[in-house]
């Protein structure tokens, strides 16, 4: 009679559990947080809009609204709109379940994404350096930076998509989301250093600069610590050591309790006031 073999446990089983779990915490806050964005821009710029009170885009974006510049007000309401269409439509674009139940409806929705992601993009060039935005010299040319992510990353995630290689094209796909949510993770990285320091420190908010916005700047669009952390995902994903995983995992946790932070501040302390 044969021998019954007890098989060992797979010793990554858990930390790879830990690992989804972290990253589905992560895409929550980060759904959660950009779509209540999504909302506060239609609210706030919708309703100044149709009631034609043009001059409240300056309480958020100074020299939004120029008088008699119809050309450059034309720029910054489609920027604001097709925003909009990033913050809603990026989170769908992740689902896995999209992908599978309506594929169509994924390939159409990311030819718009990337598409407005470009337009978006060069369009915020062309106001951070015309339209004089708030900042010191460092926070404008790390935004400018980010300019060139996204176009090379939105290139990347087409060219692979229409070369069928789709496990590189969700990839690049996926560092195209995290680039483009630059002024996203900008907001909360603000409202969450606020409220762990009860004010502003580090920077003068009257002229919104001061080394504490520079440096958030550098490691949010120039030198994207988001895309750092979607790599040490990427690398865990494969990893063989429970250790790897576990703190791949103990990190992403770590870096959604922040974001909370952020996405709670913004909402109760930037978004809900000004719509409210």
């Amino acid at each position: 009679m044969a021998e019954k073999i007890d098989l060992l446990p797979n010793p990554t089983e858990y930390p790879r559990k830990l690992l989804n779990l972290a990253v589905a915490m992560w895409f929550m806050v980060t759904t959660i947080g950009q779509w209540a964005f999504g909302i506060y821009i239609l609210a706030f710029y919708g309703t100044s809009t149709v009631s034609g009170d043009f001059n409240r885009w300056n309480e958020v974006l100074p020299h939004g609204y120029v008088t008699g510049d119809w050309t450059g007000n034309l720029v910054v309401g489609i920027h604001v709109l097709l925003a909009a269409i990033l913050v809603f439509g990026g989170p769908l674009q992740l689902l896995p379940s999209l992908r599978k139940l309506a594929p169509g409806a994924h390939r159409w929705l990311g030819r718009i994404y990337t598409t407005t992601a470009v337009i978006v993009a060069t369009g915020g060039f062309v106001m951070v350096w015309t339209r004089g935005a708030v900042g010191d010299r460092g926070q404008h040319v790390s935004i400018s930076i980010q300019t060139i992510y996204i176009i090379v990353f939105a290139l990347l995630a087409w060219r692979h998509a229409r070369a069928r290689q789709f496990d590189k094209h969700r990839k690049w796909a996926t560092r195209l989301f995290m680039v483009v949510s630059g002024v996203w993770f900008f907001r909360i990285g603000l409202m969450c250093w606020l409220v762990l320091n009860g004010g502003p420190a580090g920077f003068d908010p009257r002229t919104f600069s001061g080394p504490f916005l520079t440096t958030l700047a550098v490691f949010v669009y120039a030198l994207p610590v988001s895309l750092l952390l979607l790599e040490l995902y990427f690398y865990a994903q494969k990893a063989v050591k429970s250790v790897v995983i576990t703190a791949v995992a103990l990190l992403i946790f770590m870096v959604t309790a922040l974001m909370a932070v952020g996405v709670f501040g913004a909402v109760a302390g930037m978004w809900l006031p000004r719509i409210g």
